[in-house]
Formats: structure tokens, sequence, C-alpha cells
């Protein structure tokens, strides 16, 4: 199998994750280009990889201005960056593997596909829940019958206290203006796991959902605008100085850490609460996304889905029943338990063997979805791809129909 090429474009979190495959298989792919705008990023992933000065850019119209010098591109900017140099790429007839959303809207999510699908390359959004141990296991277990037809299914995406203090009310997805609506920023994951579960298509949707929390309204009294000033901050779970300095205290140096600064020292970190954003109150913010939301969904065949969003709770794995006509699935990420009508009897299924060498974020989806799209990049065959351009169309097309319906109060039809 040949060595892919890969230029990456985005350097922050995401792109440093999906670079280090490369670390992983040498064999496999190769980091060749870098686009970051912010000078330690880019010069961080320009030096790991030994890139070539001629392939690191500030800017992705940069590379995009040369003729195609790699393989493929990963498109990882921030949620309202990926239109433009996903199109500009696909028409230079790079292969493509695009963060997860495709963009904040519908006419952006069209307009990228139309350009992946007219220089027909291979393409993958980073839905990356669908390339999971555990999700095969439970496509397997549908498959074979066990619990019969699915008639229903109940799914929980637990964003945890701390992360949705984190990324949705301190971090750069706090407010739809900047990023996208919560429900397309982080549980586009879910509603498109929903569907890959179903293998039909979703006809309608309702949805409900608020900013209940993280407002002015809730700040207690004696609260100050900063973690570091405030008397009351160690009475409150979601103070930046536990989440930030005592993971650092911990040893922990990875994400959230590394995205607030790149000095993780502890003069380095308090200089961030003291400066940045994410030292702030969490009732101090100009965040406006929602941090609770349900959606009802119907599918093809009157079967019918419900997921709840939430930030209130202990940060996690999904969790999921799947009722069926012969029995019944319960997951939480991890492990499987499948009861049998039957035999009355409860089978439980170890689904996500963890092979730490490799596996990273997601339950492991984080790793294998890269190493489809190397596969399917490497030899043309795109069957390693688990929703082509036409699914992940779809699927941000129930999430826009969802925060439609929230909005207006009603039911709303799916429109493919």
């Amino acid at each position: 199998m040949k060595t892919v090429t890969v230029l990456i474009v985005g350097a922050g979190s995401r792109g440093i994750c999906h670079a280090e495959f490369a670390l992983q298989h040498p064999e496999k792919m190769k980091v060749i280009g870098v686009a970051e705008p912010r000078d330690f990023y880019r010069n961080q992933m320009a030096a790991k990889y030994n890139i070539p000065e001629k392939y690191v850019f500030k800017d992705w119209k940069e590379a995009a201005e040369m003729p195609k010098f790699a393989d493929a591109v990963v498109i990882s900017t921030q949620d309202k960056m990926h239109v433009e140099p996903a199109v500009a790429f696909a028409d230079l007839g790079y292969h493509m593997l695009l963060e997860k959303p495709i963009a904040p809207d519908e006419k952006g999510c069209r307009k990228v596909i139309k350009a992946v699908e007219k220089n027909n390359i291979i393409f993958a959004v980073c839905h990356v829940l669908r390339y999971t141990a555990y999700t095969r296991k439970i496509k397997e277990i549908i498959k074979s019958g066990r619990i019969g037809k699915v008639v229903c299914v109940q799914h929980l995406e637990p964003v945890g206290y701390w992360h949705q203090a984190h990324s949705f009310v301190r971090g750069n997805w706090r407010r739809e203006d900047e990023s996208s609506p919560m429900l397309l920023a982080k549980s586009c994951h879910d509603l498109d796991w929903i569907r890959f579960i179903m293998d039909v298509p979703c006809k309608k949707v309702s949805s409900f959902g608020s900013l209940k929390h993280f407002k002015a309204e809730e700040k207690p009294k004696g609260a100050a605008d900063r973690c570091l000033d405030c008397k009351i901050e160690a009475k409150c779970p979601y103070s930046a100085r536990k989440i930030y300095l005592g993971r650092l205290e911990k040893g922990q140096t990875g994400w959230p850490l590394d995205v607030i600064t790149p000095d993780l020292t502890v003069e380095g970190v308090t200089r961030a609460l003291r400066e940045g954003p994410y030292g702030r109150c969490v009732y101090a913010c100009d965040n406006d996304v929602v941090d609770n939301q349900v959606v009802n969904m119907e599918f093809e065949g009157g079967r019918t889905a419900t997921f709840t969003m939430t930030a209130f709770t202990e940060a996690g794995g999904r969790r999921t029943t799947i009722f069926g006509t012969r029995g019944e699935l319960r997951g939480n990420s991890d492990k499987i338990e499948v009861f049998d009508f039957l035999s009355d009897k409860t089978e439980e299924i170890s689904a996500n063997a963890q092979e730490n060498s490799i596996i990273g974020g997601h339950g492991g989806g984080d790793y294998w979805i890269k190493d489809a799209f190397i596969k399917a990049v490497a030899t043309g065959d795109r069957s390693h791809i688990l929703s082509g351009p036409a699914e992940s169309l779809e699927t941000h097309l129930m999430v826009f129909a969802a925060e439609k319906a929230r909005r207006l109060n009603r039911v709303v039809a799916v429109k493919i």
C-alpha cells in the first residue's frame, strides 16, 4: 500500500490529532504540508514532521495557489472556516478528510458536497462514532437479528459539566455567530450515529432546548467576573482554577490545557486564566448556545428515536438503548447488554477493547476514521469510508431541521 502524503489545514487541537497518525504509521501516511496562521502551532507542526519550508503556509490560500503537491488534505479549521478551503482543495483534486461539521449552514454544506461530487474525490467527514469497535459490534448484533427489527432508539450525549464550561461557555464554540449551534458543533456526531444505526432516512423531527444555567441570572452572589479574583471560586464546580490548574497539578498537559495556552507551566496557565477567555466566570461570558436539548425523530417505516444532549453530567461515554421486536440492547460506549425476549436472559458483551498503543479519543473513532480514510486514498477503495457525501449531507440536514423545529416550536420535515 502506498504512503499517502497529506496537507494539514489548521494545526490546532484537531489538526494535531489527525497529524499524529503519521507518527503511528509512517509507512501509511506522511505529513508534507501545513497551513496555520498562528506562528507557534504552525512552526511546531513543521518542525515535528520535517515539513519543507516551501510547504509551510500562514494561510490555506497560499497552499491552494500552488499546483497540487499532496494526495490528500485534512481540514481542521474552525467551523465557519470550512467551506472556502474545502471547495478550493476539492477543485484541485485533493482527497479530503473534513472535520465536522461540513459547514454551519445548509447552503455551505450543499456547496461543499457539490464540489466533492463534481471532482469525484474521496471524501470523509469526521463523524468518528461510526468507526468505533463499539459501533461495529452494535451493527453486527442488529444485523444478526438477535433483537429482531429495530423499532426505536434512546440516545444520550452526556457532554460533561466541565467540557461544557470549557468548549461551549468559555471556548471557541460558545456563540452561534462565531461557530455553529450546539447541536451541530457537539452532537452532529450523534444524529449521524443514530442514522447509521437506523439505516433508513429520517423523515421529520421536533426539538426543545435552552440555555438554562450558564447565564448572568444564575451568577452566585459575590462571584467575580474572573475565577482567579473570585472569593467563592472554591465552591464552584465550574472554577477555571479547578479545571485547568487542577489538571496541571496532576500532570495532565494534553487537551483541554493545550488549547488555552502553549506555555504549559504554572505561570503560563495562570497567565492564560488571568488574561484569556478561559479564566472567565461561566456566568459572565458572552455565550449563547444551549446547554440542554432533546430531539425527537421519525424514520422511514415508522421507526422512532429520541436524543438528549445535556451539559449536566459527569463527562463520560454516550449511553444508548435500542428496542427491537425480539430483544433490547443497552450500551454505554464500552459494554453492551442484550436482553432476549424469548429466553428472558441477558448477555453482557465487552465491545471496545482498548488498544492503548494506538486508540485515541472518541472510543477509538479518531484513530479508525484516519485509518479508513488513508486506506481508501491509498487503494482507491471508497468502501472503507462509512458515510459518503450524500449521507453526510443528509445527517447535517437532520440537524438543521431539528434546530428549525426548536426555534419555531413545531415538527419539521427533513428535506433531502
